[in-house]
Formats: structure tokens, C-alpha cells, sequence
């Protein structure tokens, strides 16, 4: 397996809420594509919203239901705090303005600080429960 990583695709209760969340982030989609396929297999609906990130990373938004059918896994209750996804900011500012952002945009914040290991960071919570980081460090910025 080569290291790398290029599909990241999240969970959701409501796609077209979790849609205008990330879209009110200031990510662009397309919308949610794909809603005229069904997996005959497994029954997993084919609607999903798409963004493309920095580095051509996608980031997909997939019904929990159909996420599970599609992995033939039992469909399990959202539980936030079992990972989470961050972003560099390249300034102590940019976090704050970043996490403002998510905050208009309907999430729940937790304030930026200074962490004992050497970063400013805070988190926040999409409409789903998922977890996001914005972290300045001072030797690694995008």
C-alpha cells in the first residue's frame, strides 16, 4: 500500500444539512450526485456530496445508512470523538477566524488555546458530531 491518502468520506444523518454546513464552511461542491444509482448487492444508495481539498483530497458526505449497506457493516450510532480531522492554519489569527467560521456555519466550538506541546489550536463539531481541529504550529504551516 502506498502512503497516502485520498478519499475521506464521513457519515451523516441529513446529507443536503451536512452539505449547506460544509458549503457554509466555504467549501465548494457540486451538491449531491449520484442519487439515480442503487447497489443492487447491497441496496446502498449512490448519493454522496463531493468537495475537492488542497492536493486533490476528497472529501465525500455519504448517508450513515448507506455507508453501512455499502460496507455490509451494522448501521451504528454517531459517536464523535473516535478521531478527528484537522486542518493547518498559517497564523494564530487565521485558527480563530477559521473557527468563527464554523461557528456561523451552525457548529459547535470549543476555543482556541495555547497547548503545552508547542501549538494553538481548537476544535470544532459539525452537525454529525465529527470533529475537526484547526491547529497553528509554528514549524508546520500549509
Amino acid at each position: 500500500m502506498e502512503p497516502r491518502l485520498d478519499v475521506i468520506t464521513l457519515a451523516v444523518a441529513d446529507l443536503e444539512r451536512a452539505l449547506a454546513f460544509y458549503r457554509g464552511l466555504g467549501l465548494g461542491s457540486k451538491g449531491v450526485i449520484g442519487t439515480e444509482w442503487t447497489d443492487e448487492v447491497t441496496g446502498a444508495n449512490g448519493a454522496v456530496a463531493m468537495f475537492e481539498l488542497e492536493g486533490g483530497l476528497l472529501l465525500n458526505l455519504y448517508p450513515r445508512a448507506d455507508l453501512a449497506k455499502d460496507a455490509e457493516i451494522p448501521v451504528g450510532p454517531p459517536r464523535s470523538g473516535e478521531f478527528s480531522l484537522a486542518q493547518l492554519a498559517r497564523s494564530r489569527e487565521e485558527v480563530d477566524g477559521l473557527l468563527e467560521n464554523a461557528a456561523s456555519a451552525g457548529a459547535t466550538v470549543t476555543s482556541a488555546r495555547d497547548r503545552p506541546w508547542g501549538i494553538y489550536s481548537g476544535y470544532f463539531r459539525d452537525p454529525d458530531g465529527h470533529l475537526w481541529e484547526i491547529i497553528w504550529h509554528p514549524n508546520r504551516t500549509p
